[in-house]
C-alpha cells in the first residue's frame, strides 16, 4: 500500500510512550505506598490497553476505522483480562519471590532500583511490543484475509490463556491438590498454555498489519521480542528453572510439550511421588 503516514505514526508512538510511562509511574507510586512491587504485573496488561486506546484516539481520520477499532478492542480485551486475572491471583499474597530476590541485590535504594529495572523497563517493552497495534491505526486500506487470519489466531491465544488460567485456578483452589503438579486439561498438552496463548495473541495482532508488507516488515521486531520474552526471557525459561527443583516436575516435563501444544506422551507421575507445590 502507498501513502502510509509515517510522520503521524511516529508522533503516535511518542504519545503512546507517554501513556505507558504514566501507567508505570502511577503503579510505582501505589507499589511504594503499599510496599508491594508485585502489582507491577497488573500494570502490564493495563499499559498495553492504554497504548492501544491512545493510538486509537490520536489516529482519528488517518487509517481505516474498522482496523483501528479492531486492534484497539482486541488489545484491550486481552490486556484487561490479564490484569484482572493477575490482580485476583495475587490478592492477599505478599511480595513476589522474583522481585524479592532481585531487590535484595539492589545497589542502593530498593525502590529506585525497582523503578529503573522493572517499571521503566516494562514500560519500554510495552511500547516496543505494541508497535503493530500502533501501526495498524494508520493503515488506510480495508481489512484483508491475512488480517482475519490474525483475528482467528488472536482468539486461539485468548482461549488458551483464559482456559489455562481458569483450570489452574480451580486446581489450586482444591485443598486435595495441595503439593501436586498441575497436569490436567490444557496443562497436559503444554507446560505453558498461558505463555503459548500470549504468543498467539501477539502474532495474531501482528498479522493485522500484514495487509501492508512494508509496515509489517517495520514492526516484525515486536512479535519476535515477545516470543523471546515468553520462551527465553522472563517466561518459560525462568519459571522452569524454579520448577525444576520440585519433585515430580521431571516426569511431567518428560511427557508434556514444553511450549507448543501436543498430545501428552505416555507416562505419568508415580503414585509414590509427592510433589511439593503446583505451578
Amino acid at each position: 500500500m502507498n501513502g502510509y503516514p509515517w510522520g503521524a505514526f511516529g508522533h503516535g508512538i511518542g504519545l503512546a510512550a507517554l501513556a505507558a510511562l504514566a501507567v508505570m509511574l502511577v503503579t510505582f507510586a501505589i507499589a511504594v505506598a503499599r510496599g508491594l512491587h508485585r502489582i507491577v504485573d497488573i500494570a502490564w496488561g493495563i499499559g498495553f490497553t492504554a497504548v492501544a486506546v491512545t493510538g486509537y484516539a490520536v489516529s482519528a481520520g488517518q487509517g481505516d476505522d474498522a482496523r483501528r477499532l479492531l486492534v484497539t478492542v482486541l488489545t484491550a480485551v486481552w490486556g484487561l483480562r490479564l490484569a484482572v486475572h493477575i490482580a485476583r491471583r495475587g490478592r492477599g499474597h505478599g511480595e513476589d519471590a522474583r522481585y524479592e530476590a532481585m531487590l535484595d541485590k539492589a545497589p542502593g535504594n530498593r525502590n529506585l532500583y525497582a523503578l529503573r529495572m522493572v517499571y521503566l523497563l516494562q514500560g519500554l517493552l510495552v511500547v516496543l511490543v505494541s508497535l503493530p497495534v500502533q501501526a495498524a491505526q494508520y493503515i488506510p486500506g480495508g481489512l484483508g484475509p491475512v488480517a482475519f487470519a490474525g483475528c482467528a489466531l488472536w482468539l486461539v491465544g485468548l482461549l488458551f490463556e483464559a482456559v489455562g488460567d481458569a483450570q489452574l485456578a480451580r486446581f489450586k483452589a482444591d485443598p486435595a491438590n495441595k503439593g501436586r503438579i498441575m497436569d490436567r486439561g490444557l496443562w497436559s498438552w503444554t507446560r505453558h498454555p498461558n505463555y503459548f496463548g500470549d504468543f498467539c495473541v501477539w502474532w495474531g495482532l501482528f498479522l493485522i498489519v500484514c495487509d501492508d508488507p512494508v509496515v509489517a516488515a517495520a514492526t516484525l521486531v515486536s512479535p519476535l521480542v515477545m516470543s523471546c520474552l515468553l520462551v527465553g526471557g522472563s517466561g518459560k525459561r525462568l519459571l522452569e528453572r524454579h520448577m525444576a527443583r520440585r519433585p515430580g516436575f521431571a516426569e511431567y516435563a518428560a511427557r508434556t510439550s514444553g511450549f507448543f501444544p501436543f498430545p501428552p506422551r505416555q507416562g505419568g507421575l508415580k503414585e509414590t511421588e509427592k510433589p511439593q507445590d503446583a505451578q
